[in-house]
Formats: C-alpha cells, sequence, structure tokens
C-alpha cells in the first residue's frame, strides 16, 4: 500500500494555530488517497509556527499528484477569543511521494469550517492546463473569488472599490495579522493621547499669538528633517525644494509658456532675472511652475463652526545660476484682477512669507486627497480587487503581484470609515469641505492617464528628466528600473513568445475588469484593455508594483518630516487669502494659521499616518514561497541585490546632503500599501 509523507507548515502569527479537526486527502492522476484525520495522540497538532509530519495512505499508486485536499471543520472558541472562530493559517503542504518526488503545494489562507483543494506551487497558464480536473479546479477558484470580491461604486468618475463596507464585514484574508493590527491601533491612540496632552498644556489657549509659539507643540519630536524645517522653512530655496523632494514631489513641470491666467512680467521679476526674461528663460528649460488649477472653485470646510479657506495658487520657480531652484512669483487664485496681486520675493517679508504658506497648505491638501489618497491607496485597490476576481492562485502573475496587494484592502476600508468619511478625521483637519474634497477627487481622476503613472512617461511630460537635484526623480527612476528588469525577466520565462499573452485569457481577463471596471468612466486615458506581448504586459505590471510600492513610499512617508512643523505646511488656512499688498501685519497671520487644536491634530495624524509596523516587508521580500521554481527564484535574488546595490547608491549620495533624502530607500519601501 503506497505511503505518502506530509508535512504541514502552520503560520507564525498570532493565532495562527487551531484545535479544529482537519483531514487530508491526496488526488491524483490514479485516484485518490486514503482520507486522513491530522493528529497525533497526545499532542498538540498544528500550532502557531509548527511543522508537522503525517503519513496518508492509497490503495493505488496515484501517479502524479494533483491536489491536496483539506476539510477543516468549525471549532467553537471562548466568547474572549480574537478572532471569533478557531481559523487555522496553513502555509503550505508539502508532500513525499513513494517514487522520492517533493512536491510543495501553497496555501496562506486562514480556514475554518471549509474544504479546499490545493495545487502546487508550480506556477501554470491556463493554456499549459492539460488536465481536465485542473481546467475545472481553476475556473471554479475564479467564479467563487468574483462571488466573494464584488466591485462598488458610490458616485460618478471615482474608481470602484472592493463591496465591503466594514472591516468586519471582511474576509479574514485580506485582514491585518494580529501584529499589524496592534501596531496600527497603538500608533493612533499614542498619537491621539498626544495630541489631547498637547492641548491641555496649552489650555486655555486656542489660537497663537506668535509664530514661535509652535514650538509649544513641537516636542518629542525625534525626526531630524523635521527640526531641520523648523529652522529653515521661511527661506526661499527650502520652499521651492519640497516641490522636488519634499511631500508632493509629483507636481512641478517644466515652463512653456507662462499661463493667460497669470500675468507675471519682466519687470515684475528683474530683481530676481537680472538681465535675463522670462522667455529666455522658458527658452534656456530654467522655469518651472506649479499649478493648482484644480482646486479652483472648491469649498471650503467648517471646522468646530468656523469656515476654512483655501487657495488655488499658481508658482513661479526659477533654476538660478548656483543650480537651485528658487520661488519666482505667486499668484492666489487663477483669476487675475486688482483684487488678486501677484507676490514677489521683493514684498515685504511677511507678504512674501503668506504667499508662499498659501501655497503649501494648497500643496498639503492636494497632496493628501489626489497625490497620496488617489493616485496610490484608490488606484491600488482596482489592481486589488481585479487581481482576486480574475488570477487563480496558480497563475504566475497572481503570484507575482499577491505580495504587492496585502493589507491593502483594509486600509483602504478603514480610510473610507475612519480617514475620509462625512465626520472623520479630514473633515477635522483639511481646509477643503466634503463636497469639494469629492469634486477634487472626480476633477483629478478624470484627469488620470496611463502613463501618468508610468514614472518614465510622466517626468517625460513633465520636462523635468534633466532637472538637477531632483532625488524623488533620481531615486525614482533607479527603483522603477529595477522593478522593470524583475518584471521582464518573470514574464519572459513563463510566456516566451508575445503570442501566449495575447492568447492567455486569464490576464486579458484582469486587466479589461480592472479597466473597465475598476477604473470605468476613465476616457482618453491610454489605459490599456488588452495586452499584445510581453513588452506592453511587463509595463503595466511595473507600474502596478511600483504604484503600491515606490510610488507610495515617496507620497508617504516623509509626512510626519514635511508636516510636524505646521507653519510649514498647514493643512487649513482660516483667513479668506489676501487680496491686496502692503498692509500684512504678524497678527494677521496669526490669525490665519491653524488653531492650536488644528495644528495639534495635524501633528497627530501625519505621526501616525508614518510609522511602520514591526511586521514591515520592504520591496522584495517575500516569505511566502509562491514561487518555487529554481529559474524564478534566482530572478528574485537577483531583484533583490539589485535593490540592495541602489540602496547603498543611495546613501553614498546622501552622505553628501545637508537634507538626506532617504524616502526611496528600498529597505524603507513597503511592498504593499499598508498604512
Amino acid at each position: 500500500m503506497p505511503s505518502y509523507q506530509l508535512t504541514v507548515k502552520t503560520g507564525t502569527d498570532r493565532f495562527a494555530g487551531t484545535d479544529s479537526t482537519v483531514h487530508c486527502s491526496l488526488i491524483g492522476e490514479r485516484g485518490r488517497s486514503h482520507r486522513t484525520h491530522l493528529a497525533h495522540w497526545l499532542w498538540d497538532d498544528m500550532e502557531e509556527g509548527a511543522e508537522d509530519k503525517y503519513v496518508l495512505e492509497s490503495d493505488v499508486d496515484l501517479g502524479k499528484v494533483w491536489l491536496v485536499e483539506l476539510e477543516v471543520s468549525t471549532s467553537s472558541v471562548p466568547d474572549y477569543w480574537i478572532l471569533g472562530r478557531d481559523y487555522w493559517f496553513c502555509c503550505r503542504i508539502t508532500v513525499e511521494t513513494p517514487g522520492g518526488d517533493t512536491i510543495h503545494f501553497p496555501c496562506y489562507r486562514w480556514l475554518d469550517g471549509c474544504t479546499v483543494r490545493l495545487r502546487s506551487s508550480v506556477a501554470k497558464l491556463a493554456a499549459d492546463e492539460l488536465v481536465p480536473a485542473l481546467c475545472a479546479h481553476r475556473q471554479e477558484e475564479v467564479q467563487e473569488r468574483k462571488s466573494l470580491h464584488r466591485w462598488r461604486t458610490s458616485a460618478r468618475y471615482l474608481p470602484s472599490y472592493i463591496d465591503f463596507q466594514t472591516i468586519d464585514d471582511l474576509p479574514l484574508d485580506l485582514k491585518f495579522n494580529q501584529v499589524k493590527e496592534g501596531d496600527f491601533k497603538g500608533s493612533v491612540i499614542r498619537a491621539l493621547v498626544e495630541m489631547q496632552l498637547k492641548r491641555f498644556v496649552n489650555a486655555p489657549r486656542s489660537s497663537w499669538t506668535s509664530l514661535e509659539e509652535f514650538n509649544k507643540i513641537f516636542w518629542n519630536v525625534k525626526s531630524p528633517v523635521a527640526v531641520y524645517i523648523k529652522e529653515h522653512w521661511e527661506e526661499d530655496w527650502l520652499f521651492a525644494h519640497q516641490f522636488l523632494n519634499g511631500l508632493n514631489p509629483v507636481l512641478i513641470r517644466r515652463c512653456g509658456k507662462i499661463p493667460d491666467n497669470f500675468p507675471v512680467t519682466d519687470a515684475m521679476v528683474r530683481s530676481s532675472l537680472g538681465h535675463g526674461t522670462l522667455r529666455q528663460e522658458i527658452e534656456k528649460g530654467r522655469l518651472y511652475i506649479m499649478d493648482y488649477k484644480l482646486l479652483d472653485g472648491l469649498e471650503g470646510n467648517v471646522i468646530n463652526e468656523e469656515q476654512q479657506y483655501l487657495a488655488a495658487p499658481i508658482c513661479l520657480l526659477h533654476l538660478d545660476q548656483h543650480k537651485r531652484i528658487m520661488p519666482l512669483a505667486i499668484q492666489l487664485k487663477q483669476k487675475p484682477g486688482v483684487d488678486n496681486p501677484i507676490f514677489l520675493p521683493t514684498d515685504s517679508s511677511l507678504d512674501w512669507l503668506q504667499a508662499k504658506m498659501w501655497v503649501r497648505s494648497a500643496d498639503t491638501n492636494y497632496h493628501t486627497m489626489v497625490s497620496h489618497l488617489l493616485l496610490t491607496h484608490l488606484v491600488a485597490e482596482t489592481f486589488c480587487v481585479a487581481t482576486l476576481r480574475q488570477l487563480p492562485a496558480v497563475h504566475p502573475l497572481y503570484k507575482l503581484l499577491i505580495p504587492h496587494l496585502r493589507f491593502t484592502v483594509q486600509i483602504n476600508v478603514q480610510a473610507r470609515t475612519d480617514l475620509v468619511g462625512e465626520g472623520a478625521v479630514l473633515s477635522k483637519m483639511l481646509a477643503i469641505g466634503s463636497n469639494g474634497r469629492l469634486l477634487l477627487l472626480q476633477r483629478a481622476f478624470q484627469n488620470l492617464t496611463y502613463s501618468s503613472l508610468c514614472l518614465r512617461d510622466n517626468l517625460d511630460q513633465r520636462g523635468v528628466t534633466d532637472l538637477g537635484g531632483y532625488y524623488y526623480k533620481d531615486d525614482g527612476l533607479l527603483v522603477w528600473g529595477a522593478i522593470e528588469r524583475f518584471v521582464a525577466k518573470v514574464v519572459d520565462f513563463y510566456y516566451g513568445e508575445d503570442e501566449r499573452v495575447r492568447g492567455d485569457r486569464e490576464i486579458q481577463a484582469w486587466i479589461a475588469d480592472l479597466t473597465l471596471g475598476g477604473l470605468h468612466e476613465l476616457k482618453g486615458s491610454g489605459m490599456p484593455t488588452a495586452f499584445q506581448g510581453r513588452a506592453d504586459l511587463s509595463k503595466f505590471l511595473t507600474m502596478v508594483i511600483f504604484t503600491c510600492s515606490g510610488q507610495h513610499a515617496a507620497v508617504n512617508n516623509g509626512q510626519y518630516d514635511w508636516l510636524a512643523w505646521v507653519p510649514n505646511s498647514p493643512s487649513t488656512l482660516r483667513k479668506p487669502p489676501p487680496t491686496a499688498k502692503g498692509a500684512l501685519t504678524m497678527e494677521d497671520i496669526m490669525d490665519t494659521v491653524p488653531s492650536l487644536s488644528q495644528s495639534s491634530l495635524q501633528m497627530a495624524i501625519a505621526w501616525s499616518l508614518t510609522q511602520q509596523s514591526e511586521g514591515m516587508r520592504s520591496l522584495g521580500t517575500y516569505p511566502e514561497e509562491h514561487f518555487t521554481e529554481e529559474k524564478v527564484l534566482t530572478i528574485i535574488g537577483e531583484f533583490q541585490a539589485e535593490l540592495r546595490r541602489i540602496e547603498q547608491d543611495i546613501h553614498n549620495r546622501n552622505n553628501g546632503l545637508e537634507l538626506k533624502y532617504e524616502y526611496l530607500l528600498p529597505s524603507t519601501i513597503e511592498n504593499s500599501i499598508t498604512i
């Protein structure tokens, strides 16, 4: 009677073990093994982190083992049990056949009260599936996933998202593990406690009388960047530096023509340009622009019954003779007029300072809602849902993508309820009101293009490919290139030729569902609805992984650095934009900046959104063994080695910088969006 040796690996997360009854059967080309209860006498099987060994017997030699079938009972648990049920996190089953072959069957799922069938770890395209039972298995898996993971749309001109309203509704496989959940809740609680303490210590003050008073809440700040910003935030070079390497380094573009609604003249900027003219500087490629036109006309917020205000500025920047980007002129509203002056570095120091603060406030609001929320979180969720709906676990591109989609659904569900919803955190922090936030997302989504999500294309379209001192660009291209080469090798290994891409009905269904279901109503975006070959498939997959890792790191990880000193990047302002120059006082500025309560909240939220979990997985870290083919493991090793070289190159560059840029160090980039 043939015997099969099984090794059952249980996960290391808290509560991964189980006391449930588990039965196992093997299904092969010649039949089925005995249904075997996986248990040892007087032994706690399937404990957290355990590898348990069992023997399964069969009446016949099964030949090739196709599937491992696990039946997991539902066990009663005490009322205090955190997960509510006695789930078991099964990592993998390893089968040793009588002939000496070793076959791995990955699972990486929470199981309870269910029967599942696991495929071997060898990735396979549908076109290579020759066994009818295995063809049926992958089709059944996709149909089951599509019924569970449904699209939902709440408003026109926004990405669709997963149809779960609360965290409690989520399947356990989409939730944080206990370590991540504990770290996330702990950071939020700590931030809120510190916020309340700052309010208490500074009671009964609600507003400020001087900029120096912001030091009263700027304690326990361990960020060297934040401390540096506090000391230098009023300097023009640092104001402009932030458009390259700060919180929102994705908007600056080369100015090819002064906008018609921005009537800046040569006479206005002569002290900055010397003998040059605006036209000459444009021709030399030395003028750059920040235009926040998407903010124009948005409804302002009301916080604690006090009206808040937002500008839609245009800021002209100049690459000076020292190769530094410097501000040249600022207009705070889109429509020119006598009540909309153009502010200049030669104006009074208070006029110029407040003009820069209005730009920084606009940039902070745009960053929060568009660069961060929409263009990483919400777009990434469409990648995640389409992958869960259309790709079976045996598909090589499911194995490639799934580590980069980990925990993204939960963080987005949580954001919709606790961060961006009506009455949630951002409604108490940002200058934009709830209707304005929705309208801004809709405007930005309608402007979204495929090329804007692809770093090289994006930089080229903005005319900044050759801009020096742009470390987001430099480091981003290094990371993009490493991901691009990694992805291309994986795609080439499994597809080999373009015809196999065109014939892969599952990946074609994936891109169609993603584009037409997730990114619906996105017209003229250039987003593909089908793949014609390996090159366009590889480029799209590179974009997906970079968006979920490097791009999110670039717009997330610096939030506390750049927002902690509130005057540098005020999330809201309490008086309307000035309509004239020359009459401003420091008292006017202090009446405009965020209140004590708003400032403390800004610091607290920025801190909590940049705290990495103990279980953070950096880019290229794949502890779950979805791939086992030697060639692919070699490709992964090459990717990891390239990331280590990039890390060292960035460190070497940073050694010569007064203000280091570290947001795209591979070790600080998380594999997926989890915060």
